[in-house]
């Protein structure tokens, strides 16, 4: 997954963009879906379990990371 860091600066206030936003929500809506396809010994190797694994891959489209919003 790709991180957008937050700053007060000009630049990079553009990337919350609605563009920019949804593009970033559709990304992290694909990863949520692989993220579910993981069987045990992969979500063991990434520190999860079925029941964690499975709460984040079911997330609504519009619960994006917190620092997106910032």
């Amino acid at each position: 997954m790709t991180a957008v860091t937050c700053t007060n600066t000009p630049a990079a206030k553009s990337v919350f963009s609605p563009l920019a936003w949804f593009v970033h929500a559709w990304e992290t809506q694909r990863e949520r879906r692989a993220l579910a396809r993981l069987d045990a010994s992969r979500l063991e190797d990434i520190g999860l379990n079925y029941r964690e694994a499975h709460r984040e891959a079911n997330r609504p489209i519009w619960d994006v990371p917190a620092h997106w919003t910032h």
